[in-house]
């Protein structure tokens, strides 16, 4: 084989015409316009015509690149120190920088400076010719090329046999594969060879969104580097750089919505950014972002949750009815109710409201999250994720998504079943179902919602009121208050239980916040202000005491039996093990 240095340079018109046609490049003389950056005009002329923000606000410098410093430093310091390595993988999802990073590395490695006396920098000048040549998509030895649409073994040999030529005239020739996962296997198996031992004239740079479709001997050749998705303050940040250049005034908590909904892409918080201003009148605002994203009819989906919740079974179907005549498709009301009912668990759990949302939804969010338990939410997101699976394998979807809601509206009102475990353990009984909000011990989770609406406001609190000191403890338990319902059931006698007024005698020592932190729990638990009093005496036995006493009686009595007395008689050694009362 020829030396490399040795190899006699081909014409340069005759390489780049079959680079060109055998890798779908652009004809030669048709570069791309340069990128103009935030607080920069952007270069335009009569033929230009509009350039969406996606491209015309391209990073041009590593500098102007966002949310990858550690990429970055790694970079620098492998420049600085003359270790760059002959192959790059940029992975990450889409929008985050992976091809124009692969540039800036061209550009980076190739530049000679403004008086052409420079070497590889992380700064390039971008006044060279290598640097404006890279920029337009011009240079003859900077070759892009799109493996989504060349997945073959012979462009790939095309890449091989022209390796072996020297750069024409930059410092590196250099191959930049988009999508390389899309390579055929057999295309990667020929590139192996030459990846691992390439001319030291040339380098690699991939790029990839699925990097586990990638072969591992082709990772282990390459310095991978994984871009990180953009956090949104910093896009928030650059949209309103952008925004300002564009001379368009945008409403902060837009800009923070856009961010949110491109999930981490600079790119797609771009487009959507575009279509904001064409969209929008003189001002971009929150709501009209929303509106644009299809996130308004959100209303729609928390009606259909309302209905699940409150048991109104006529309600769900009717809105049911008018979702399918709209069009919406069952699984993406489905995924709609989702994503609710995840928002009520993070209301519930203390966490920040999602700004995709409305003032309005973040309300009701936090309204349903006060009204439900977990056991609850978690019943429900469980029984609509099983739904959601349905609908992918059912017949007809909208069937399935009526009975998996109708499953949803009886699962709403099921008890805890730690309550029902609790209280059959205590021996007190156990309703079918918990009633809903607003409903009364005598519905049947079919009325219409305005007879609910009805109620005045006042007996729905005096009903909700625990029946007596035991259910008044289950109360606390269901709420999450265990540890002080422990203590009400094995460390206080009852005084009076007047709701809602509360007499205990202590009976065991107690934590000197007792009261003050019952009073708080119970108007927590059932909505009502309580006035807690702990008395010196007059208390009845503790709980535990009462059923440790009614054991002890029921023994008393087995043992009294006349039949047992003769077995204790002709078995002397027999013992009474355990007792247990009558439906345990």
């Amino acid at each position: 084989m020829t030396d490399d240095h040795e190899s006699p340079l081909p014409d340069e018109d005759t390489e780049r015409d079959t680079l060109t046609m055998g890798l779908g490049l652009d004809e030669p003389g048709q570069p791309a316009t340069p990128a103009a950056q935030p607080g920069s005009q952007a270069s335009s002329s009569g033929d230009d015509g509009y350039r969406v923000l996606a491209r015309k606000y391209r990073p041009q410098t590593f500098a102007e690149l966002i949310g990858q410093d550690a990429m970055i430093q790694t970079l620098a310091n492998a420049i600085e120190r003359d270790r760059i390595a002959h192959a790059f993988l940029m992975t990450g999802v889409r929008g985050v920088g992976k091809t124009s990073t692969a540039r800036l590395i061209a550009k980076s490695l190739n530049c000679v400076g403004a008086d052409g006396q420079g070497g590889p920098t992380i700064t390039p000048c971008g006044q060279c010719e290598p640097c404006i040549a890279i920029t337009e998509g011009r240079h003859i030895d900077v070759v892009e090329m799109d493996a989504a649409s060349h997945t073959g073994v012979d462009d790939v040999r095309e890449i091989i046999e022209a390796v072996r030529y020297a750069a024409v005239s930059a410092r590196y020739k250099i191959y930049i594969i988009d999508e390389v996962h899309m390579l055929s296997k057999n295309a990667f198996n020929a590139l192996l060879k030459t990846l691992e031992e390439p001319p030291a004239h040339v380098k690699f740079i991939f790029a990839t969104t699925e990097i586990d479709k990638v072969p591992v001997t082709v990772l282990s050749r390459c310095q991978r580097f994984d871009l990180r998705r953009i956090p949104t303050e910093l896009l928030a940040r650059h949209f309103g750089k952008v925004a300002e250049a564009e001379g368009v005034e945008v409403e902060d908590e837009a800009l923070t919505v856009i961010a949110r909904a491109a999930e981490g892409s600079a790119r797609d918080g771009l487009s959507l950014l575009d279509q904001a201003i064409a969209h929008g009148e003189d001002k971009v605002s929150a709501d009209a972002i929303r509106k644009m994203l299809g996130l308004a009819d959100r209303g729609r989906t928390q009606r259909v949750l309302d209905a699940v919740i409150a048991g109104d079974v006529p309600g769900l179907l009717g809105q049911l009815d008018e979702t399918h005549s709209l069009g919406i498709d069952p699984a993406a009301l489905m995924r709609g109710l989702m994503e609710s009912v995840h928002a009520i668990s993070r209301a519930k759990a203390g966490g920040v409201g999602d700004i995709l949302r409305s003032e309005e939804d973040r309300a009701a969010a936090s309204a349903h999250a006060e009204k439900l338990g977990w056991p609850q939410l978690h019943m429900l997101w469980q029984l609509m994720l099983k739904g959601l699976s349905d609908l992918q394998v059912a017949p007809d979807p909208r069937e399935a998504l009526d009975m998996a809601l109708l499953r949803l509206v009886h699962a709403a009102g099921m008890p805890d079943p730690g309550a029902v475990i609790d209280a059959l353990s205590q021996g007190r009984s156990v309703p079918a179902r918990a009633l809903s909000p607003g409903e009364t011990p005598g519905d049947n989770g079919a009325e219409a919602p305005d007879a609910r609406q009805a109620a005045a406001p006042q007996s729905e609190e005096k009903a909700a009121l625990p029946a007596d000191f035991q259910a008044f403890i289950a109360a606390l338990d269901d709420a999450g208050n265990h540890a002080i319902a422990v203590e009400l059931h094995d460390k206080v006698g009852l005084v009076e239980y007047a709701p809602p007024k509360l007499s205990l005698q202590p009976r065991a020592p107690l934590d000197g916040n007792f009261s003050r932190d019952l009073a708080t729990k119970a108007k927590a638990a059932t909505g009502e202000n309580w006035e807690i009093v702990l008395a010196e005496s007059g208390g009845e036995p503790t709980l535990r005491e009462q059923e440790q006493m009614a054991e002890a009686k029921a023994r008393e009595d087995i043992l009294a039996h006349p039949m047992v007395k003769a077995v204790t008689s002709t078995f002397p050694d027999a013992a009474l093990e355990t007792v247990k009362s009558k439906g345990s």
